[in-house]
């Protein structure tokens, strides 16, 4: 059995490269075969037959069999669970920013009072 790890890993990885993550933008409008998906790049097909096996292990893709066809299609779950376990963090830099709001906010007070000060 794949752990929750083992998962955000495999979709860590397919995430890395650019070819990649180029071919789940365009998997969003709907299904396409690796000669569509290949169009774009400057590889062979083989080439973006490996990308696409690596996203179908890392569960980004799904491969269906239409005759000689095999369209590749989109499966968001596996980002569902990146934006999840990003969130934990998204709220640790707000929290931050806010602490830094606050600390930029005194400082400028403590401007402002200095130069009252001096124009009196």
């Amino acid at each position: 059995m794949t752990t929750a790890t083992e998962r955000l890993d495999r979709t860590f990885g397919a995430l890395a490269d650019p070819t990649r993550r180029a071919i789940l933008a365009r998997l969003r409008t709907g299904e396409a075969s690796v000669t569509e998906l290949a169009e774009p790049f400057e590889m062979s097909l083989p080439a973006v037959s490996k990308h696409l096996k690596v996203l179908e292990r890392a569960g980004l893709i799904a491969r269906g069999r239409e005759r000689q066809w095999r369209p590749a299609r989109l499966k968001a779950e596996p980002l569902k669970e990146v934006a999840e376990w990003t969130e934990r963090y998204r709220r640790f830099w707000e929290e931050s920013y806010d602490r830094l709001d606050g600390y930029l906010e005194e400082l400028q007070d403590r401007g402002k009072e200095k130069d009252d000060g001096q124009k009196r």
